[in-house]
């Protein structure tokens, strides 16, 4: 799977995969959805972002990816 899904593979995804359940936003079913995540991390409202590093975080523990970015880091420690 590469790093974009269709509306409907979207829409077929648990909410449990989001970095933002209630929202349905930055979905992290597999690695490469994790770096992409990472990616584009600072396009999430400011007051997410605590609970969207620490989701990255989880995600990335489970799929092996190596998250670099200090500011994700940084955000999930708040």
């Amino acid at each position: 799977m590469n790093d974009r899904l269709t509306t409907e593979e979207r829409q077929e995804l648990p909410d449990s995969v989001y970095g933002l359940p209630e929202r349905r936003e930055y979905p992290m079913p597999d690695a490469a959805h994790v770096r992409a995540a990472e990616a584009y991390f600072r396009y999430c409202p400011e007051e997410l972002k605590p609970k969207l590093a620490r989701a990255i975080l989880r995600f990335a523990k489970i799929y092996g990816v190596d998250v670099e970015s200090p500011v994700v880091k940084s955000y999930a420690q708040e």
